[in-house]
Formats: structure tokens, C-alpha cells, sequence
């Protein structure tokens, strides 16, 4: 019975994929005698919180219900009050929580709130699924960088581009749909200067309401044109470079970007900095989309968590590769997927998975 309950208040966490960052997707279901008498989850950032909308929804039936709910209730005052004064308030019985929140201001902190009201708490039903579901605000909270997802599309072959650089478009229509979704989940969306340059991309998102990811561009030496798609978009966009230059980052400046210059590890710029930069701007999750250097870069770097291969029925022969600037690897010490699930979109299979160590 726990676990149908927690489960319910997943489901409904889910609901909130594309809106709720840099706050977790939260859901909460109120129960007594067996049954559901209210549910909730977290709509969006700043709104209020899955345990409030539930006990709104319960009413004055929350009196001696359970509540269970997919984090640690939060038990400081942010955008909206604590819920412990709310769940406390509320006069609830018992509280079952799949995890305990990592934030600074929480960490089991909530739980001793309720505790010292008489509550009963107990955590960890389904408290894998509950961490997968909010992997990227864990990731942010004790690691303290954003979840790093890098999505290709890639020909049968294993080409990334052509000899000439052109990567428009390998994938089918419903790959590209679904990678608008990832975009939506995402706080930035990352490419390199040459991507730019070989596609001129928007890297906007087509399916967000309102807010748009940060778009990226690692541009060591401040390639990018001020009139490239990419600038000109609606949303913000951060370019990170390691050039002096300031005329061409003035000229960037004036057509809507930031330039943000950071240190340079050889002609690349460097990971640790990239991800420094982003945790303080407070990015849960950077999708990496292109190039191959960046892609190259940043699986050599070991940063990157979560991995999407869309493989087209293309056969391409010879161009660029995902992988051409890596360094060499012998096949025992080779970067390997698990937990890896395929899916069909379409003519192309995708295949996800988890970089051993993330």
C-alpha cells in the first residue's frame, strides 16, 4: 500500500518536468483509511509547494491523514512558506517521504521539525525512483555542478557531420520533436563555436512556455558572429571564451549576449570553470548538443552523467565522428553505458544511458 501511494506521488511529481527547476519535481498524495483524499504536485518554480496543493485539495479532511510525499518536506521560509508549518498546521498524522531533501537548508532538517511535532516520518519508499526522477537537482545539490547531458545524432556509420561539418539533419522529424523536450527539461542547452559556425543553430525551444534554456556557446576565441541565429533568439545567451579580444565581444555584447571570459586549458576552455560558472547561475542541467570537440572534450574530461545516441538509418561514410578528439582508449579502459534503455522515434532507435561513476 506504501508503495502504490508513493507511486501515485511520483507520477504526479512528474508533471512538473518542464517547469519546476531550479526547484525538484515534487508530488504528495494525502491518504486515510486506505484511500486517496488528496493529491498534489509542484507546477512550477515559485508556486506553491506538492504538500500545500494537497492538503488544499484534501480540505478539512487532512486532520490525522498520512501524507505521502516524494521529498523531505522543506522547512524554511523561500518563495512560498515552510510545509512543515504547513503539514504541522494541517494537523497530519504521519508523513512518509521517498528521500531526504539535499538542499543546504534542508538535509534532514525537515524531518526534525516533524519529529519534534509528534509526526511520525519515515523515509525511503522507492527512494531509487524518487532520486532518478530529480537526478539533476541531486547531482547540483552534493556535487554541487549541473547534471551533464550530452545528446547526438549519429548516422549508422557513426558520423556526427560530414567531411564538410553539415549535421542538418541526420535525425527524423519525431527524434527532433522529442530533442525539443530535452531542451525543455534543460536549464542551458551547450555547443561549440564551430557548430555555430557550420549550422548556425537558434538552439531555442519550440515547445517552452515563456522561458527559454540559457544557450551556450564555448567560443575560445570569439568566433561567433554578433548576427548568428543563436545570438539573435528570444531567451539569454552566455558565451564563454578565453579571448582578450574586446572588440569582438563588445560587438557580441551590443547584439544581446554576455561574454564571459574564463581560463583556457590548452586551446579548450576548461571544464572545471565551464561548470563552476554554471552551478553559480544555477543551472540543474546543461544539455550538450554539439560539437564533436565538445563532445570529445567532455567525455575525456569525465563530467558527463546522462548520454542519448540517436542513430539514423544513414549510412554517411567518412566525415566527423563523436568521438574523432578523444584521446585513444584500449577497449578495457573504454567509457561504458549502464542502466541503458532504447527507444524507437520514427526511423531512428535511441539508446540512453548512465556513464559509469555518474
Amino acid at each position: 500500500m506504501h508503495q502504490q501511494f508513493m507511486r501515485l506521488a511520483l507520477e504526479l511529481a512528474a508533471q512538473g518536468r518542464f517547469t519546476t527547476a531550479p526547484n525538484p519535481m515534487v508530488g504528495a498524495v494525502l491518504t486515510k483509511a486506505g484511500r486517496t483524499i488528496g493529491k498534489g504536485y509542484h507546477r512550477r518554480f515559485g508556486g506553491p509547494h506538492a504538500e500545500v496543493e494537497a492538503i488544499h485539495d484534501a480540505g478539512r479532511a487532512a486532520r490525522g491523514a498520512d501524507l505521502y510525499v516524494t521529498m523531505e518536506p522543506c522547512c524554511f521560509c523561500g518563495k512560498t512558506g515552510a510545509c512543515t508549518d504547513a503539514v504541522k498546521a494541517a494537523g497530519i498524522r504521519r508523513v512518509f517521504a521517498a528521500t531526504l531533501d539535499p538542499h543546504r537548508r534542508v538535509r534532514g532538517e525537515g524531518v526534525r521539525c516533524l519529529r519534534a511535532a509528534g509526526i511520525k516520518v519515515s523515509i525511503g519508499a522507492l527512494a531509487r525512483e524518487a532520486r532518478r526522477l530529480n537526478e539533476a537537482y541531486f547531482t547540483y545539490h552534493e556535487r554541487r555542478r549541473p547534471f551533464v547531458v550530452l545528446k547526438a545524432a549519429l548516422t549508422l556509420d557513426g558520423m556526427l557531420a560530414d567531411g564538410r561539418g553539415r549535421s542538418k539533419w541526420i535525425s527524423g522529424p519525431e527524434a527532433r520533436a522529442w530533442a525539443q523536450e530535452l531542451r525543455a527539461e534543460a536549464g542551458a542547452v551547450l555547443v561549440g563555436s564551430g557548430t555555430v559556425l557550420a549550422d548556425n543553430p537558434r538552439l531555442t525551444c519550440r515547445i517552452c512556455s515563456g522561458r527559454q534554456p540559457l544557450r551556450i556557446v564555448l567560443d575560445a576565441d570569439l568566433k561567433t558572429p554578433p548576427k548568428a541565429r543563436v545570438v539573435s533568439g528570444p531567451g539569454r545567451v552566455l558565451i564563454l571564451t578565453a579571448s582578450r579580444n574586446r572588440k569582438r565581444a563588445t560587438a557580441l555584447e551590443r547584439a544581446g549576449a554576455e561574454v564571459v571570459r574564463l581560463a583556457a586549458s590548452g586551446e579548450m576552455l576548461g571544464w572545471s570553470e565551464i561548470l563552476a560558472e554554471l552551478y553559480r547561475r544555477e543551472v540543474l542541467t546543461v544539455l550538450i548538443e554539439g560539437g564533436a570537440c565538445v563532445a570529445s572534450s567532455a567525455l575525456d574530461a569525465g563530467i558527463v552523467d546522462k548520454v542519448h545516441i540517436v542513430h539514423a538509418p544513414v549510412l554517411l561514410g567518412p566525415g566527423k565522428g563523436l568521438t574523432w578528439a578523444m584521446k585513444p582508449r584500449p577497449l578495457g579502459k573504454s567509457l561504458r553505458l549502464r542502466q541503458v534503455t532504447h527507444k524507437v522515434l520514427g526511423d531512428d532507435v535511441v539508446t540512453t544511458g548512465y556513464l559509469e561513476g555518474s
